[in-house]
């Protein structure tokens, strides 16, 4: 509920002592003075008085009097929002690497080539290109809870669509089901950012933002390794037949019990936004944030755009590894199908860990350019190191040099989302987030398409390098970016109006400002 400003407008013949009172805040640090009034309120438009001479001159005090502040609140419920979502996340995230990651075997028991079973992973990044658009306007238009709902609903059916593809001649209804269970992503991949920024607290964003990342990172590491584990290199058709419908089934059966959970628990908003960023976003007219009008102001966004094309080199060549991890230890370690799917798992997992780093690592310092350009070249360096020991002959080798590079190149997604949203606030979340995963998604296919060619001519060293190239430029690019935090500055410009509104509360003897509350139990 929005509250009437706090204190009392001061009167002309009052402009000495206020202006006395403006300069002491100065002094004190208190306020900006380089700053104008409409900065230091945050909004493009200040409220002026109506009639009298005695007050056509509005000084700052009174500008930033006259802003409305609305009470805070942060609940507690904002968690199980999060741990839903990220359940979600999850169990698509593994349909996504259910097939790759034993690609071998499932290409004896559908008798087909590599590239065919690259594309049960590729059609996960080829459905968001044109699907993202579409959904980026369902979210602005209505809301977070029904995109939820619906990704969910997808993912369900994708994954009982799959229950009855056990079977050598089913891969053209395994290559659907998996199609439907790919426009769930789109449903997914751009709700982490939105879901922190209408639930949490400003020193509290990164962090959720980072876990609901991490609940894809999760599926992403299940898919790694229960695959290897439920469906064993067999010789007998129908016995292997027998164990990839236990995975379907299972898998079925857990994305079933996370729709139910989300139609009926997963909510819209708090009735209290969690910040002041997000009452400016609650405050602004609609058609001042049209959709189109949105996505036109974020392509002309120069930062932005550098962060979206760094984005999608670093996260594209995450995808590549993931998809065509199978190939390059089997290539170098022969039938190790099951330490193939435990490296990956080092790699999500050291990547889960770096990802919640991340996150809280922002929350604390707010220095999103600086920890996005080093995580980046450290994941350069991680991914040269592993390029050059692979190899060698020794499993451990691999399993801590990968681990090293997802660390770094898997912490990058949640720092990728919050830079993107201080860059382009008070553009919506989803909006940002779209753009910056559909740019993965692109990059996703062509380096997963390349890899896999450059790998069956000249082997995975090669194949490896040309990651590397587009890393190191990925770097560059990331060094280029202007640091403007704007939610942030929209953050500090309210707490500037508070500390102002609450001085001179005291001073009149009004009530103070509203302040942040937590939810008791």
């Amino acid at each position: 509920m929005q509250q009437k400003p706090q204190g009392k407008r001061f009167h002309r013949n009052n402009m000495s002592s206020q202006n006395e009172f403006h300069q002491d805040l100065c002094d004190d640090g208190g306020l900006d003075c380089s700053q104008t009034r409409k900065e230091r309120t945050g909004c493009g438009e200040y409220s002026q008085l109506d009639n009298s001479s005695n007050t056509s001159e509005i000084t700052d005090i009174d500008t930033v009097l006259i802003f409305p502040l609305m009470e805070t609140k942060l609940y507690k419920r904002r968690w199980l929002m999060l741990f839903i979502f990220s359940a979600y996340s999850m169990s698509n995230a593994f349909m996504w690497l259910q097939y790759s990651i034993i690609g071998n075997i499932f290409m004896r028991f559908y008798n087909i080539d590599s590239l065919a079973i690259d594309w049960l992973s590729m059609i996960f990044f080829l459905t968001y290109i044109p699907l993202i658009l579409p959904v980026m306007w369902v979210l602005d238009n209505r809301g977070i809870r029904d995109v939820v709902v619906v990704g969910a609903a997808f993912n369900c059916i994708g994954a009982w669509i799959k229950t009855g593809t056990a079977h050598p001649d089913m891969f053209d209804m395994t290559l659907f089901g998996q199609f439907v269970c790919s426009i769930a992503t789109v449903f997914i991949l751009g709700i982490p950012s939105r879901l922190a920024s209408l639930w949490f607290g400003q020193h509290e964003v990164s962090t959720a933002c980072a876990v609901g990342v991490l609940g894809n990172q999760m599926g992403i590491a299940i898919g790694f390794l229960l695959p290897p584990i439920l469906v064993p290199n067999v010789d007998d058709m129908d016995e292997l037949a027998y164990y990839i419908r236990i995975m379907f089934y299972t898998s079925a059966g857990v994305a079933t019990l996370i729709f139910i959970l989300v139609v009926i628990v997963f909510q819209e908003k708090p009735e209290l936004p969690p910040s002041q960023s997000q009452v400016q976003a609650r405050s602004t007219p609609p058609e001042e944030n049209s959709y189109m009008s949105s996505i036109l102001r974020l392509l002309r966004n120069k930062s932005f755009m550098l962060l979206m094309v760094s984005y999608g080199l670093n996260v594209g060549c995450f995808y590549s590894i993931s998809t065509l991890l199978n190939r390059m230890i089997i290539d170098q370690y022969p039938g190790e199908e099951v330490n193939a799917g435990r490296i990956g798992l080092t790699i999500v997992v050291a990547g889960m860990a770096g990802s919640l780093i991340c996150g809280i690592w922002l929350d604390k310092t707010k220095t999103y350019k600086q920890t996005a350009l080093a995580v980046y070249v450290l994941s350069l360096i991680g991914m040269v190191i592993y390029t050059f020991t692979l190899n060698l002959g020794y499993l451990w080798v691999v399993f801590v040099t990968a681990g090293t590079l997802g660390f770094f190149m898997t912490g990058y997604l949640p720092l990728g989302f919050e830079f993107a949203v201080e860059l382009t606030y008070p553009e919506s979340e989803g909006t940002s987030s779209g753009l910056l995963n559909c740019s993965a998604q692109i990059f996703g296919i062509i380096f997963t398409i390349s890899q896999g060619k450059i790998i069956d001519r000249w082997g995975t060293f090669a194949g490896n390098i040309f990651l590397c190239i587009f890393l190191l430029i990925g770097s560059i690019l990331t060094g280029l970016i202007k640091s403007d935090l704007r939610r942030q500055k929209a953050n500090l410009q309210q707490a500037e109006v508070r500390t102002v509104s609450k001085a001179t509360a005291e001073l009149e003897g009004a009530v103070p400002p509203p302040a942040l509350l937590k939810e008791g139990k």
